[in-house]
This record gives structure tokens, sequence and C-alpha cells, in this order.
């Protein structure tokens, strides 16, 4: 018999036997509190018309459901190693948690890794090594160019955009709170600016994305009028316009209805409990020149802060137009930040996180060489962002040419994140990206934000100690020389042979020469 047809002969039979079992033993009925609730499942299995497996193999089908819900956890806890996990493996989690709690965060036996596996990646040091403590490192970048009149000290590690919304207005609160007290930037994201990004005081960079939230006509058209409001506010010492962010380049901005309560929806001008899709591009501005237009709007709207734009490489001619807009109009962005494809989202459609996007180290070497080719580099400070959890990480940046890095989901992770993969359907066990009150609650604000200024403190620490290993005295000393790649078992480059470095000018000395111009493929 087949588990249908078993079912139903099961609740036959169980319907009969039952009562003529009562009759000499009354006390059976007690299992009928097992019984019935059974056969009504059954029942309601069969009858549905949207599961096949319910409807073929009644109650024990509803197991395979179950198992599904909890798959992430068993692999998480039980069947994945330590170098396993996706997107961020246990190791980095480990150690995000471990600096955030300022505990023990040295490692027992060696190193896990497959130190002869293709993509090995590792970084020189020196029979000559530096204390750390002699390390010349000045922890704080002047971002702002020639015409910026209100230049801003930033850290060299920073808190990456994600917008209130899609996080908790508790890990806002945490996060802001932690860049208060460890001295650093958190970036708002493109959801606008909220009460919690303003009450705990933290420097914040503000982001401006395709929604123009925080700035927005009832159309969805950029306000010069509310964003001159927003932008002479004292916490805001950065304005970054969105292009593109690396988790879902050439998408918007997604917001599930069931975060979007009607405080979010008063935030960012929109209706609320309605999905809120962010358009694809800017309505602002139509081309390069246009975007450097807008970039000068901004700067004078905001009285002289540094404007910058962030962008995840996509096609190179698209840049290098960019980048010949500023030379043409002599107008630059105060900085850039360039996004990975490997960067974190609470949501996005799986082909554009899996299959768009430059990743960051290809981007990020192309946007410092293609800036070095125009002349423009030396005044414009380039923040790399995508997937940013360690020391070396912040090393490896700085050494492609980055001045600064931004961190998101280790800033979440040291927030109370389990990678629990629930961001996009407001069920976040740990408060963090949910706007469900129940959740957040469980997210101690005054605990959380301790946790976040210590894990800043601790990378910061450990990035400075790599850079005395390599027996260099000054940051800025840190180049592609020093990081070696594994492309093979017997061959080894480093980084400087797999991304050639471009000379300062040379392409704007290529073009004066009459060099026939060709799209950068490196």
């Amino acid at each position: 018999m087949k588990p249908k047809q078993i079912f139903i002969a099961s609740s036959i039979i169980a319907l009969i036997c039952i009562p003529a079992i009562y009759l000499f033993m009354p006390s059976i009925l007690w299992i009928l509190w097992i019984v019935i609730p059974i056969m009504v499942i059954g029942l309601v299995d069969i009858l549905q018309t949207k599961h096949t497996i319910r409807r073929n193999f009644p109650v024990i089908g509803n197991f395979r459901y179950l198992l599904e819900d909890i798959r992430p956890e068993i692999m998480q806890y039980f069947v994945e190693t330590d170098t396993e996990g996706r997107p961020i493996n246990r190791i980095y989690r480990s150690l995000i948690y471990q600096r955030a709690k300022k505990v023990n965060d040295t490692t027992p036996f060696g190193t896990q890794m497959d130190v002869y596996a293709t993509g090995y990646e590792w970084m020189d040091h020196s029979i000559y090594a530096n204390n750390h403590a002699d390390v010349h490192h000045e922890s704080r970048v002047l971002v702002g160019g020639k015409a910026c009149l209100k230049p801003y000290s930033a850290s060299i590690l920073n808190i990456s955009a994600m917008s209130f919304g899609s996080l908790s207005k508790n890990a806002v609160m945490a996060m802001n709170t932690g860049a208060k007290i460890g001295g650093f930037a958190h970036n708002t994201g493109e959801g606008g600016i909220s009460p919690y990004h303003l009450e705990p005081g933290g420097d914040l960079i503000w982001q401006i994305g395709t929604g123009y939230f925080g700035c927005r006509t009832e159309a969805g058209n950029f306000s010069e009028e509310k964003f001159q409001q927003n932008a002479s506010l004292d916490n805001v010492k950065m304005i970054e316009i969105k292009i593109s962010q690396g988790a879902k380049p050439g998408h918007g901005g997604i917001l599930p209805a069931a975060k979007n309560t009607e405080e979010i929806a008063v935030i960012r001008h929109v209706k609320p409990h309605t999905d809120v899709h962010s358009p694809p591009k800017h309505t602002a501005f139509e081309d390069a020149e246009g975007l450097m237009l807008f970039i000068q709007k901004l700067r004078d709207l905001s009285g002289g802060k540094p404007i910058g734009f962030k962008i995840c490489i996509g096609k190179k001619s698209e840049f290098i137009g960019l980048c010949e807009a500023m030379v043409k109009l002599g107008i630059k962005p105060d900085f850039i930040t360039i996004d990975g494809g490997e960067g974190g989202t609470g949501a996005a459609p799986i082909e554009f996180s899996n299959s768009l996007g430059m990743p960051l180290k290809d981007g990020l070497s192309f946007a410092i060489d293609t800036l070095m080719g125009y002349g423009l580099k030396k005044d414009i400070r380039v923040i790399a962002s995508g997937k940013v959890l360690s020391g070396f990480d912040i090393a490896r940046s700085v050494a492609i040419g980055a001045d600064m890095v931004n961190s998101a989901r280790a800033m979440m992770i040291a927030t109370g994140c389990i990678q629990a993969l629930e961001c996009n359907i407001n069920t976040c066990p740990t408060g963090v990206a949910t706007q469900d009150k129940s959740l957040m609650k469980g997210l101690v604000v005054k605990d959380k934000a301790q946790r976040v200024a210590n894990f800043h403190e601790e990378t910061v620490k450990s990035f400075i100690e790599l850079i005395a290993a390599s027996g260099i005295r000054k940051t800025e000393k840190l180049n592609r020389e020093h990081i070696n790649r594994r492309i093979g078992m017997n061959q080894v480059l480093k980084y400087n042979e797999i991304y050639p470095e471009v000379p300062e000018g040379a392409y704007l000395k290529a073009k004066s020469n009459g060099v026939k111009e060709k799209v950068i493929e490196k």
C-alpha cells in the first residue's frame, strides 16, 4: 500500500477500534488527543492542492518542509567545516565574535587553510620586522579635495552602507554608538537618515541612492530643499551617491513590505506596508558629465562637505568615461567607494548576486590604475568595500591602492548576527535585520555598541601588526609587491604582476601624443 492509502486505512481502523476499546477501557480516550490532530493534519494534507509531497505522503510529508526550514542551522552547526561556511566561514565569524568581546582571538595548532590551493594569499614579512608600536600609522585619512570646504578626517575602517529598514533601530543605534565610541564613521545606507542614526551622535556618511530617500519629492525625484536640510546636520560628515552596489549592481534597493513600517515610510517618504523598489538608475543625471555636475551641486548645497560616489565596476569604458568627464570639467569627487561583487545585501535576486559585478580586487585595481592614468588619484580618496573581515583584508586593499575600507557584514556579526540568512524575511533571530519588535528587543544597544567599537579597535590593531611584521614603518609604503597569490601548485605571483600598476598621468600623456585610446583590459 502507498502512504496515502495507509493513512486512510489507519484512520478508519482507529475510528472503529477506539470506541470499541472504550467499552472495556474508558481511560483509552486520552489517545484521542494524539490521534485526532494527526488525522486532521492528514486530511488537510490530502485535500490541499499546493504541495504534491503532502498530498501523496500525508502527515509524514510535512517533515520534508520542517527539515528544509532547519537545513541552514544543521549545515552551519553540524556539517560545515570551519573553512567551508558561506558566505562567511566559521573561522572568520569566530574571529569577529572574539574581537568584539575582547577575548582570546589566537588560534591553536596552525592554519586550517590549504596553503597549496590555488587562490591562497599571503603577505611578505621581513626578518627586520618592527615593533607595531614603532609603526608610523596615521589612523585618520583626510577626505576632501581642493573644492571641499569641510574636509573630514576619517578612520581607515568604517561601517559600510546598511539602511534603517533593512536593519532594526536597535542595530542602527548599536552601530552608531559604537562608531561614536571608536571614532569612526557609520554609512546610513540608501534608506535615509533616521532618528536612530542621529541620537547616539556618531559620525555619518549619508548615502543617497536612486530612490533619493531623505531628499525625495512626491514623484520620487531629487529634492534640493530636503537634501539641504539633512546635509546641514552636524552628524553628516560626508555624502555618498550610490551608483551601484556590489551585491546587486544594476538593480535598485529592495525593502520588503513586511519591513516597511509606518515609521520607515515617513523617513523614506513612501507608502507604508508596501514593497519599496528603488529605480535601477538615477533621474538627477543622465551621463558622466551630468554626474560631475550633480556632485558639484551637492557640494554647494551641503556647504562644502566631501561628496563622492559608490560604484561596483561593470563596463570598464563607463568608468573611463567618468574619469574623462572629471578631467574635462575640472570637477572631481572627494572620494570614490569601490564595491566588490562579493558584497552583501539584505535582499537581492540570486542572478544579480552570483553573476553580475566585478569582484573587489579586480574592480579596485582597475579603478586605482585608471585614476592614476588620468592623474586623478592624488586628489581623490578611494574606499574599498566588499567582505572586509580582518586586518589582512585591510592590508590587501591598501596594498592595491585604497586609502580606507568599509565593512558591513563584519559589523553586523559584531552586533550579534549569527548568519541565519533570514535578512530578507523579517525573522532575524538576533534582532539585527528585522522590524519585528519582539525580536529586536533581544538586542541590547549598550552591550552591542561596545562590541562594535571593540571589533574596530582590534581589527585596526591587527592591521598595524601586519604592517610591522612586513618591516614597514609607514602605511603608505605598503604596495602590491607585498601581497602574494598562488595561481597553481608551482606558481606564485605578486599582486603587481597580476595587476600591473599604471604610471601617474600615463593615459593623459598617451592622449596628448595622439595615441589611439583603447578600452583598458587587464
